[in-house]
């Protein structure tokens, strides 16, 4: 028995089966994903459904590309011009895999195996039991009765920087950017959202977020994706999965009893992605 942790699929399916075939993905394996699983692919519907299929077999955190299909299903966002997501909505199965995909958690931490993942990373001012609570607060609603009211606020980059006293949407925005959105911070938390780029488009006063002195050590190997424009990090006890499989790149994962990586070449969808 493995576990794997992906990094972003974003649709590309194909490329994620000839991965698993690579990997000799079995029954007794489990399989953790970076988020992102849908978007600017061409096979968002066919990797939803196998992943829900997987059951157990099968953990994901959300990511930004997650969420904003779910705003749109709701009906809280439009769609937009690089998006590949049609498929989806118009699936006879849709409001299921819609269901299924907002009951996935922001986080997953084990303690067993010494990992947490997360899809943009964990801020450096916050204790990992902090980001526990603080993406709980967003699941507990994503999950309820107010799910379509979190889309209708999620989307903006203020407030950029956590203080114990915001609340409400601003709170669950500001904590969803955090988890899903962050590159960039600066020593004090503040969030850069103008630098999409690899580490030469870093902005004056800003540090890739997993530079930046932690007020308390966590004392997991933190895992995540969002940046496929980063390459590694040059650190081990925080390790990129997004190796821009859907523009060209690779699809990877992480084998976590012993930290060995398996690559598979990716031709990459400009057409779907550009």
């Amino acid at each position: 028995m493995a576990t794997y942790a992906i990094g972003d699929i974003q649709g590309c399916y194909d490329e994620l089966m000839a991965l698993l075939d690579r990997i000799g993905f079995s029954d007794q394996d489990q399989l953790w994903f970076a988020g992102d699983l849908v978007n600017r692919g061409p096979k968002s519907l066919e990797v939803l459904r196998f992943v829900k299929s997987l059951g157990l077999r099968a953990r994901t955190v959300l990511g930004n590309h997650d969420l904003h299909l779910l705003a749109v299903h709701y009906g809280m966002a439009s769609g937009k011009r690089k998006d590949t997501l049609v498929p989806v909505l118009e699936a006879p199965d849709r409001e299921e895999l819609m269901h299924w995909l907002r009951h996935q958690p922001l986080l997953i931490d084990d303690k067993a195996l010494g990992y947490v993942i997360t899809h943009a990373g964990i801020p450096p001012i916050w204790t990992l039991k902090q980001a526990r609570e603080f993406a709980g607060e967003v699941e507990q609603v994503l999950q309820g009765t107010l799910a379509e009211e979190y889309f209708r606020h999620m989307y903006g980059n203020q407030p950029d920087h956590w203080r114990d006293s915001v609340k409400g949407w601003d709170r669950l925005r500001l904590i969803t950017n955090y988890l899903t959105r962050m590159r960039f911070v600066s020593p004090k938390g503040k969030l850069d959202f103008s630098a999409n780029g690899g580490l030469e488009t870093q902005p004056e006063g800003y540090h890739p977020w997993y530079e930046v002195e932690r007020s308390k050590p966590i004392k997991r190997t933190q895992l995540f994706g969002h940046w496929a424009a980063l390459g590694e990090t040059g650190r081990r006890d925080t390790i990129a999965l997004d190796t821009g499989c859907v523009w060209g790149g690779a699809l990877t994962a992480l084998r976590l009893e012993d930290g060995e990586l398996f690559s598979c070449g990716c031709a990459g969808h400009l057409d779907f992605a550009s």
